[in-house]
Formats: C-alpha cells, sequence, structure tokens
C-alpha cells in the first residue's frame, strides 16, 4: 500500500500552528455536541449520527485520493452530493430547525407579567387524577412563551376559568368538545376542541401510541408548549415536551415542568432547563 498521501498529509498537519488547531478542533467539536445535545431523543439523532458519518469517511477518503490520483470528476460529484444532503436536511430537520429558531426567537425577550397558575394546575392535576381513574382520554395543552393562536382559532373559544370540573366535563365522552385539545394560558381555558399537529408515527418510540399522544408530541415539536395526555385505553398520563413524549408521569414531575414553562413569566429567571425522558 502506498503510504505517500497519508505521510503527505500527516505532514501539512504538523506544519500547522498547534493553537489554532485545538481552537478550530475544539468549536467543530462544540458545534457537533450541541447539534447531538439538541436533537437527542427526537428521529433526527439516528439520521444525523448516519449522515455525518457518511460525510466524515467520504471526505477522508477523497482528501486521501483525489489529489492523488487526480479524481476531479468524483471530487466533482462528491460537492454535488454534498450541496443535496444540505438541501434534503432542510427537509428532513424541518421540526428541529423550527423548535432551534423558536428558541433564537426566546432569547433576549424581557419578561412580562403572568397570572398565577399554581391554584389553576392543581385544578388541572384533579382533572387528570379522574380522568385516568375514568380511563377517559384527554389532551391539555399549556401554552408557552410561543403563542397558539393559529391553532386557538380552529377550536371553540371559551375563555373560562381553569376548573377540574369544567375540564372533566370537557372531555367526557359525548360532550362536543371531548375529541380533540384544550389550550391553557396562564390561568384560563382559551379554547377547546382544537386540532393540533400531528407528530410523525416515526418520532415516537411506540407505534401503537394514538393520535392523542401524536398531537401532544407534534404541538411541542411546533413551540415550546407542554401538553398533558390522558389515555382511553390504559388511562396513562404522559407529557410531551420539546418533542419527547415521557410516560407514566408522577404529580411531581407535572408540577415541575409547568413551573419550568412559567418562569420566564415570573421573573424567576430564563426559560429553565425542560425535564428529559426518563
Amino acid at each position: 500500500m502506498d503510504l505517500a498521501p497519508i505521510i503527505y498529509y500527516l505532514q501539512r498537519v504538523g506544519s500547522y500552528d498547534p493553537l489554532v488547531v485545538i481552537i478550530e478542533l475544539v468549536l467543530i467539536g462544540s458545534i457537533i455536541w450541541w447539534v447531538v445535545n439538541f436533537l437527542e431523543g427526537t428521529r433526527g439523532e439516528r439520521l444525523f449520527r448516519g449522515v455525518f458519518f457518511i460525510l466524515l469517511a467520504g471526505a477522508i477518503i477523497l482528501k486521501l485520493f483525489v489529489e492523488r490520483f487526480s479524481l476531479e470528476r468524483v471530487e466533482f460529484l462528491y460537492n454535488g452530493f454534498l450541496l443535496a444532503i444540505l438541501v434534503t436536511a432542510v427537509a428532513a430537520f424541518q421540526p428541529e430547525l423550527r423548535r432551534a429558531l423558536i428558541r433564537i426567537g426566546q432569547a433576549g425577550i424581557s419578561p412580562s407579567a403572568r397570572p398565577d397558575v399554581e391554584k389553576a394546575l392543581e385544578e388541572v392535576l384533579i382533572a387528570v387524577n379522574n380522568l385516568s381513574e375514568q380511563k377517559t382520554g384527554a389532551i391539555i395543552v399549556f401554552e408557552g412563551r410561543v403563542g397558539l393562536r393559529d391553532y386557538i382559532e380552529t377550536g371553540v373559544r371559551m375563555d373560562a376559568a381553569v376548573s377540574s370540573q369544567l375540564l372533566e366535563t370537557i372531555f367526557y365522552e359525548g360532550t362536543p368538545l371531548h375529541d380533540l385539545a384544550v389550550i391553557i394560558r396562564g390561568d384560563r381555558i382559551v379554547a377547546g376542541s382544537i386540532q393540533l399537529p400531528l407528530a410523525e408515527i416515526g418520532s415516537l418510540d411506540d407505534s401503537q401510541l394514538g393520535s392523542r399522544h401524536r398531537a401532544a408530541v407534534g404541538i411541542s415539536q411546533a413551540s415550546d408548549a407542554t401538553a398533558l395526555v390522558v389515555s382511553e385505553e390504559t388511562g396513562t398520563i404522559s407529557l410531551a415536551v420539546e418533542g419527547k413524549l415521557e410516560r407514566n408521569v408522577k404529580k411531581t414531575q407535572i408540577k415541575k415542568q409547568i413551573a419550568e414553562l412559567n418562569k420566564p413569566f415570573t421573573g424567576k429567571g430564563g426559560s429553565g432547563k425542560r425535564s428529559k425522558r426518563r
């Protein structure tokens, strides 16, 4: 095997300023770490890893052999392939890119007044517990800093105080509003019978999960909202946050998540770090 190309590139690397090389490697590593961490637990994580290793292997092979054997046409095709990968990635990572843009848009926004949600949350927890015991399906969305007006307009306006009795009535099977979602803003039920965007089936670990769970994950991908879901088959309570679904959640977990969701509005800090799937 001819080692000349490898020796040539090793000599080139040895001629670089070590400090510059270290800084570049740290920057590249930081970007890759941020992307992997951001995509953790999403359908985009596996896709990104696969694409990254393919591109890395392709780049190494090209650098070693293109100049050595004058493979200009192969290099041209590879550059076209990179452009195609970039265009495809924009479409494939659309939900993740949307979430990233939402985060960027949140940065630097000053906190504003937010109603006290503690009492409202207690009412929600009572309702969710009762609905779970009765195996009555429900999906309750807590609006974050990103407005959900486009979705609210698809439903029935209510503007009512949050109460366990009202929520249980809304989701009682047979009522006109029971089959879709409710959105809560602060301590008010803004609207009911709301159609939410559905997450792709591949983005959920369990393909047996129904449309309510897909809708909960979908709205958490499209915005910074948090969604509570009660399964009508098992009564299981699930929590959707940032495109991830956590099942069999406890009361304390729900309280913690909603508290994090409302921190920016109560002046207690930034947006907070969301809880991860256990």
